[in-house]
């Protein structure tokens, strides 16, 4: 890198320019990233187009005649209000170095919190915002699976399974990273003023490309959901409709080259149908546990799954599953738990001694086959 380079008001005069977008951008910071490619600030002025050098050079030469400059002012004092206040940028010691790979990288990022909570590798967890009972549980299973297992959780903010898991990720002690699309001082959606105070209470950290007083705005947070999975290794679709913002997630995950995951759900819910379209194309693998995932993301883990169930309470009896034996069949023990009355998803779980998510799988593939269904009140078997 060019040992002439620019300091954060240059960032921030940059990100102030108006029409520096993605397009323009994307090429300057990779000749900037090349060693003395693009010295600051004479290979920027003469890389940039007229229209954008002119304002630039004004504001170098005479900033104070320039209209950059009262974005730039505005946004250092935002960062000197408080020691958790943080403006980051391409050559910040703590800047995502993930976020290099997109095709459409930010310049400057408003953060608040906890800058650690950037440290560990991430997997993105979305679903939707009315996620059913099954997709709660299984939100906050694997955020707190995620964390034990050394992860963090990003995610962005909204209600049911992105709230859900980066809630859950704090009370594990872990940490998240919350990715807005509106400024970081503003708290959206309004029901999640809780979430934003234990985030900001715990190892927790909120980003934002807007400055930190911006409201919300519909055309922010498609663009902010390349944030959400350019931050991660992987990206989690717990439960999705058909046509989700969570199904945009996973696209965007898909081309940033990111690992792609989704859990099983029944073919009658339609929470679980988008994913069952992600894996019916080959665009995301089918996990049932976090072993599944981590076996696809096993040179990021940082910790031994081994290690990381020391803790964990030692099963010596067979569950039911085990019991029936592989003569059986692997569902049959599900099978034999099931009656002509709806029993629900955890009374089985409590049964079975099996998480939710490989009852999922167990109760999808029995469904298929015709031999169990899904009521209002929860599980029948069906008779032949």
């Amino acid at each position: 890198m060019s040992s002439a380079s620019p300091t954060l008001r240059d960032w921030l005069a940059l990100a102030a320019l108006p029409g520096l977008g993605p397009a323009r951008l994307a090429p300057l910071l990779q000749r900037w990233r090349e060693p003395e490619a693009l010295a600051w600030p004479q290979g920027w002025l003469a890389a940039l187009p007229a229209t954008l050098a002119q304002p630039l050079r004004l504001w170098l030469d005479h900033p104070a005649r320039s209209p950059l400059e009262g974005a730039v002012a505005a946004a250092l004092a935002w960062q000197a209000e408080s020691p958790r206040h943080h403006l980051l940028h391409p050559a910040h010691s703590d800047w995502p170095t993930l976020l290099d790979q997109l095709p459409d990288p930010p310049l400057v990022l408003w953060a608040k919190g906890d800058l650690s909570a950037l440290a560990p590798p991430a997997i993105a967890v979305v679903g939707t915002r009315k996620p059913t009972r099954e997709g709660r549980d299984n939100a906050a299973d694997f955020a707190r699976e995620l964390i034990a297992r050394g992860f963090g959780v990003v995610s962005g903010m909204a209600l049911g399974i992105d709230g859900i898991a980066q809630h859950t990720a704090l009370q594990a002690g872990g940490a998240t990273v919350g990715v807005l699309g509106c400024g970081v001082d503003v708290i959206y959606p309004p029901r999640h003023a809780g979430l934003y105070r234990d985030l900001l209470a715990g190892r927790g950290l909120l980003l934002s490309e807007h400055p930190a007083d911006t409201v919300a705005h519909p055309r922010f947070f498609p663009r902010r959901n390349r944030l959400i999975t350019g931050l991660a290794r992987g990206v989690l679709v717990v439960e999705a409709a058909e046509k989700s913002g969570s199904l945009v997630s996973a696209r965007l995950g898909l081309e940033q080259g990111r690992e792609v995951f989704a859990l099983p759900g029944s073919i009658h819910n339609p929470q679980a149908s988008g994913c069952l379209r992600l894996i019916q194309r080959g665009e995301a693998a089918l996990v049932r546990d976090i072993d599944d995932l981590l076996a696809e993301l096993g040179h990021w883990s940082p910790i031994p799954a081994d290690d990381a169930l020391e803790t964990a309470p030692s099963v010596t009896a067979p569950t039911p599953l085990e019991r029936a034996g592989p003569a059986a069949g692997p569902n049959a023990g599900v099978l034999a738990q099931l009656s002509d009355t709806p029993t629900p998803i955890d009374v089985l779980v409590a049964a079975c001694g099996e998480s939710v998510a490989t009852l999922q799988l167990a109760l999808l593939e029995l469904e298929l086959e015709g031999r169990v269904a899904q009521t209002a009140g929860g599980w029948v078997r069906r008779r032949a």
